[in-house]
């Protein structure tokens, strides 16, 4: 059922742009001084570019296999990921990584683990063309879409031309992707002054989150994915798997092993399938914690996803 209602709420931004109506809400003010923000709510100005950008988002015929689509990877219904230790891609080739969650993806400090891309708009391009991905070229992707005719009316009225490019691709899915935030939380409206919106359960949880300093890198209206850190501070980091973290970008051996930090937003739809230290393992480093001590961490993270509870 939490899934189902994820996935509704998070398609409903498509629907309200298929409808022509722009999409604009308050902002939500946090009255309480905390290392966490409240999620925004989307503001969306050009619906109907959402509304092609969702269009791409889920067409699998932007891959060489027509089999493979961005949701494939990033699915709605799963949290924004595939929930694979390690995604798969054309023929079956199994990546280095698992795929980060597309929700709240705006706000990070750039895009992929190892931040190759400054935006979503550079992001979008890279799985498309990626040989252990989606495969295709971008040349052959634009190709395809030229061919369609619905595709060349949803670009006329997005772009006001026939002639369709990958950079317009881009922009596309990454104003969809912009759109799929998760606001209205528990926390978020603890945040916004219910004092009711929490147990004493989960506040407790909260306050054993800061003081144990989870809060130093799991920080922001994310709860992270505004900073990079390094895998083995705590334990030596042991993995077989081929990616090395910022120095694939960098160059730089002192970044190898540097992680984009994973956004704590959602974590329960997403934290069994992390190549990288879960939060519970990296709890349990950090301190022998009584039971009860973890069940309060637990309960605070249930109160971060979209769906009421």
């Amino acid at each position: 059922m939490k899934l189902k209602t994820l996935s509704a709420a998070l398609l409903a931004t498509a629907a309200v742009s298929v409808s022509g109506v722009s999409m604009a809400y308050d902002e939500i003010i946090s009255v309480r001084n905390e290392p966490v923000q409240p999620i925004q709510p989307a503001k969306v100005d050009d619906p109907q570019l959402v509304k092609l950008g969702a269009m791409l988002f889920f067409d699998p015929r932007l891959s060489k296999s027509g089999f493979i689509s961005c949701n494939s990877c990033h699915n709605l219904s799963r949290g924004g990921s595939d929930n694979l230790k390690t995604s798969i891609g054309d023929k079956w080739q199994e990546g280095p990584i698992n795929s980060p969650t597309v929700l709240n993806s705006s706000l990070n400090v750039a895009q992929f683990w190892d931040g190759r891309a400054a935006d979503l708009k550079e992001q979008a391009g890279g799985p498309i063309a990626n040989p252990g991905e989606m495969a295709f070229t971008h040349e052959l992707a634009v190709e395809m879409l030229q061919s369609v005719p619905g595709y060349t009316v949803e670009f006329r009225k997005a772009f006001g031309t026939d002639k369709i490019d990958i950079d317009m691709v881009t922009d596309a899915i990454a104003a969809f992707e912009e759109t799929l935030v998760t606001p209205h939380s528990k926390f978020d409206k603890w945040l916004a002054g219910d004092d009711d919106a929490l147990t004493p359960t989960e506040l407790r949880g909260y306050e054993l989150f800061k003081t144990s300093g989870c809060v130093a890198c799991h920080n922001g209206a994310a709860l992270g994915g505004n900073s990079f850190q390094k895998m083995g501070l705590v334990e030596p980091y042991h993995t077989t798997a081929e990616a090395e973290g910022r120095s694939a970008v960098t160059g730089k051996d002192a970044d190898r092993f540097n992680f984009k930090v994973p956004t704590l937003r959602n974590v329960e739809m997403t934290i069994r399938t992390s190549t990288t230290v879960a939060p519970r393992h990296w709890l349990k480093l950090l301190t022998s914690w009584a039971a009860c001590s973890w069940a309060s961490v637990s309960r605070l993270t249930r109160t971060l996803p979209l769906w009421p509870s």
